[in-house]
């Protein structure tokens, strides 16, 4: 029987910003702005991504599709990764256009993800190519918990 393997990526999502932002909506109370214009938890624009282990390494690759390498943005502070960027509406998609249906996502974005012990900026590596963000952490796959037993006291 296998052991299964702890989660390296439960700090993921950007927890702080999302309180932040529904912090801010509550307290406006929406304004004016129509249901469908704000961004939820449900509609923002996060990328899909693929988190796995390919020979001890950990990989992530991140799916940007309409993004060059200067739309991106990886960075690493204090044990923490992000991803993040822009894509941009082109100029002629701003003005004298009526959307009858809009499911692309253009706007800020940012993942974060909590790195596992011990990598640091010289085991990371990044390539951007047709909209496919891959980044590599050299041996950063997580091993699998190891059994501590629990031994009992006799008690008089």
């Amino acid at each position: 029987m296998s052991t299964p393997r702890r989660n390296p990526f439960r700090g993921f999502f950007d927890i702080m910003s999302e309180m932040n932002r529904l912090q801010h909506q509550w307290m406006s109370r929406r304004e004016s702005k129509p249901a469908e214009q704000i961004r939820t938890a449900a509609t923002a624009w996060v990328p899909p991504a693929d988190i796995f282990a390919r020979r001890g390494d950990l990989v992530i690759c991140c799916e940007l599709a309409g993004l060059t390498r200067a739309d991106v943005d990886v960075t690493i502070a204090n044990g923490v990764l992000t991803i993040s960027g822009v894509r941009q509406r082109k100029p002629d998609e701003e003005n004298n256009i009526t959307y009858y249906t809009q499911e692309r996502f253009h706007g800020p974005f940012r993942r974060s993800m909590v790195l596992p012990e011990g990598i640091g900026k010289n085991n990371i590596t990044a390539h951007f190519d047709n909209g496919l963000l891959e980044i590599v952490l050299k041996n950063g796959a997580a091993e699998a918990p190891q059994h501590i037993d629990i031994e009992t006291r006799n008690q008089a």
